[in-house]
């Protein structure tokens, strides 16, 4: 009975749950139709949106290429049309062409008879020479070669006539003008350059602290002393001098070498002749590559380049040289400086000149003695080390000892000169230097009224003060004249001298 009705409770559970899944899938099945109804409305809206536009932009495609098109299409007419204006100008040059071409053809033709005329007319000319010169031989009783002859003859006697005339006139013009030129050229150069100048002497002073250092200088029986002058070559002089050592020599490399040892050997404190043997040979050395460098700045300085190492050596050398107490490097370069501009003034080659002017003394600095006169021997010197033939003339003829070949050489010549004539750059020439502004003064004070002279610009002017009541306006301008005149004639002098005559009046007060 229980399982009975367990069984239909299982059944009736079970309709009911068929019942409901059929009840289920009723609803279902509606809700899929109503969706796919749904869905397929709404497929449709969107295909004919798509469709719409789609459509849409096909329309707009369609008038972009009708309108591309219309625009190849009006570039194509513009195209033909220029072609078919390119092609009626053708057509014109062409014809153009042709007609220019029969001109030319006609001209030609023209030309061609005339030419033709011309040659007749040639040939009957020649024929009509021909006679005229047989009746001229005839009658002058020449032939046309000796007539000819004849005549060559007188135009050759009549042009070196002329010629020599010519050339006398340009020689008398320029005799006139060229020591006028001359001075201007020198007084110009001397005041475009200007250097100064100072006497070298043959001793050093080497001051020291204190006086017992000399002591230890001099070392024990003088041992020290004589080993640094036998090291050096040089005298040294110990006096009474306080705090200074007296170093003589002719030789300024000697003096340097032995004044660097003694400041080397006192700074160090080790005084004895082993040391100083030492220190004597390494200043050596240094003084060496000293006189390279100072060479080599010479030559930058000046703008000289190409130089030989070895001349560059010599140049540096001449800082340690004198000539006549001048010093030979500042001399050299002087020169130098005074040969470009004397020869930029006449139109030469400045560096050229600047190189032969530094190096025309090199002759002076001889590694070994020669027998030689400085000027030659430096012409070797610069021979030897491959200098060009001008520069080496320059240098072996500035003191005319060889032969003046180029124009270089008495430009270096005069420059030399001048440097060496500088009030003041040598000492043989200080007091006649001197006396030359003395007697200036001197000249000027032998006139009546003159009260007061002075010779200024190392001699170059002349000022002279007169006295306002002794001489008027028109007696100033003969006295400068006169003054003038007398120096011109009694004095010998370089350059010009400038007289400038003043005559001034005061009024003086006092207040009291």
């Amino acid at each position: 009975m229980i399982i009975a009705i367990i069984i239909a409770s299982v059944v009736a559970l079970a309709l009911g749950v068929l019942v409901g899944y059929l009840l289920f899938m009723k609803v279902v099945n509606g809700k899929y139709n109503e969706m796919v109804t749904t869905a397929a409305k709404e497929a449709d809206v969107i295909k004919e949106k798509k469709l719409l536009e789609v459509k849409e932009k096909f329309l707009n495609k369609k008038s972009e290429l009708e309108k591309e098109v219309q625009a190849r299409n009006q570039h194509i007419q513009q195209g033909e049309n220029r072609l078919k204006q390119r092609e009626m100008s053708l057509n014109q040059r062409q014809e153009d062409i042709g007609r220019r071409k029969q001109e030319v053809d006609q001209l030609q033709q023209r030309i061609d008879n005339e030419k033709k005329l011309l040659a007749l007319k040639q040939d009957e000319l020649e024929k009509m020479q021909i006679q005229e010169r047989a009746k001229l031989e005839e009658l002058s009783g020449l032939s046309a070669d000796e007539a000819k002859q004849r005549l060559v003859e007188s135009l050759k006697d009549e042009a070196k006539t002329d010629a020599a005339s010519y050339i006398n006139e340009i020689m008398d013009e320029a005799k006139l003008n060229a020591n006028a030129q001359s001075k201007k050229i020198v007084i110009q150069t001397i005041q475009r350059v200007a250097t100064e100048t100072a006497i070298e002497n043959s001793v050093s002073v080497f001051h020291i602290d204190n006086d017992e250092v000399k002591g230890r200088i001099i070392g024990r029986e003088g041992r020290n002393i004589r080993a640094l002058e036998a090291a050096t070559g040089v005298e040294i002089v110990v006096d009474d001098t306080p705090e200074a050592i007296v170093i003589s020599a002719f030789d300024p490399i000697r003096r340097e070498v032995c004044r660097l040892a003694l400041h080397q050997l006192v700074a160090d404190g080790r005084i004895h002749p082993a040391r100083i043997e030492e220190v004597v040979a390494k200043v050596k050395k240094q003084l060496e590559n000293e006189v390279i460098e100072t060479g080599k700045r010479t030559a930058i300085d000046l703008g000289i380049h190409g130089l030989h190492p070895e001349l560059i050596r010599i140049i540096g050398k001449m800082k340690y040289r004198s000539s006549y107490g001048q010093n030979l490097l500042q001399h050299a370069r002087e020169t130098a400086n005074l040969c470009a501009v004397m020869a930029s003034e006449l139109g030469l080659n400045p560096k050229k000149a600047k190189r032969a002017g530094l190096l025309h003394d090199i002759g002076k600095v001889p590694d070994e003695e020669s027998e030689l006169p400085h000027a030659l021997y430096g012409a070797k010197i610069a021979e030897k080390y491959k200098e060009k033939p001008d520069i080496v003339n320059a240098i072996g003829s500035h003191h005319d000892e060889m032969e003046m070949n180029t124009l270089l050489a008495p430009i270096v010549q005069v420059c030399d000169a001048i440097s060496g004539a500088r009030p003041g750059a040598r000492r043989e020439i200080v007091e006649a230097y001197i006396k030359r502004l003395n007697d200036l003064e001197s000249i000027a004070m032998s006139y009546p009224g003159v009260t007061k002279t002075y010779a200024i610009q190392a001699g170059r002017e002349l000022r002279v003060i007169v006295g306002a009541d002794k001489m008027d306006d028109v007696e100033t301008e003969a006295l400068s004249a006169d003054i003038a005149n007398k120096i011109q004639t009694e004095m010998t002098y370089p350059g010009q001298v400038k007289i400038t005559v003043i005559r001034e009046t005061r009024s003086v007060s006092y207040a009291k």
